[in-house]
């Protein structure tokens, strides 16, 4: 029978580095694109990400902290959802930097921007999939006791979505051929989405 590692978090888990993201994990990357109420651009990427409903689409990120993307989102009620992918790894990573309000993530990692047809954000250009996002609900996260965390969950509607056409195949879109990239545990790891992991299996019925 397995002898478990067995922790309860709230008294710490007695290992090198929490394991707790990286055994939920690889996940999705929500790199977002807001504009402050005083019209200055933030791009942050977010690792508590998901696309989490189908009709209407509604996609969420949480941010520990109330970091400068939640306040513009508040501020304005939209943003955008960039796809990460390997090409613009390093990009996507320099705009984790934490620097302040005034400052323009697109310009710190030298990237360039493309309008949106329905919203006020830019979006990534070199990225080949974005959401244009309103806002549907901000919420403050509690804890199991109902007290206030320092965690903020962010739901938006993706009222505008734009693919580029070479990532589909007979209109199909090809999840691995734009190379997205996923955040893994520890304080560096990464993984990238590639043909190779791919296997298919149909729902019974």
């Amino acid at each position: 029978m397995t002898d478990y590692h067995f922790y309860e978090p709230a008294e710490g888990h007695r290992l090198p580095h929490d394991p707790l993201n990286a055994i939920v994990a690889p996940r999705p990357i929500g790199w977002v694109s807001t504009l402050s109420a005083d019209g200055v651009r933030n791009l942050s990427p977010y690792s508590f990400f998901n696309l989490i409903n189908y009709r209407p689409p509604l996609i969420a990120f949480s941010s520990v902290g109330k970091k400068d993307a939640v306040t513009n989102i508040e501020a304005t009620g939209e943003f955008v959802w960039n796809l990460a992918t390997r090409a613009q790894a390093e990009a996507m990573n320099a705009t984790s930097a934490q620097v302040e309000p005034e400052v323009d993530e697109f310009d710190l990692a030298g990237l360039g921007a493309l309008p949106s047809r329905l919203v006020k954000p830019d979006r990534v250009a070199g990225s080949p999939v974005h959401f244009e996002c309103k806002l549907t609900q901000p919420v403050r996260l509690e804890d199991k006791d109902g007290a206030a965390t320092d965690t903020w969950l962010v739901i938006g509607e993706a009222v505008g979505i734009h693919i580029d056409p070479a990532m589909l195949e007979d209109g199909i879109y090809q999840t691995a051929r734009p190379r997205p990239i996923l955040r893994g545990g520890g304080p560096a790891d990464y993984f990238e989405i590639g043909e190779d992991g791919l296997f298919k299996m149909h729902r019974p019925g």
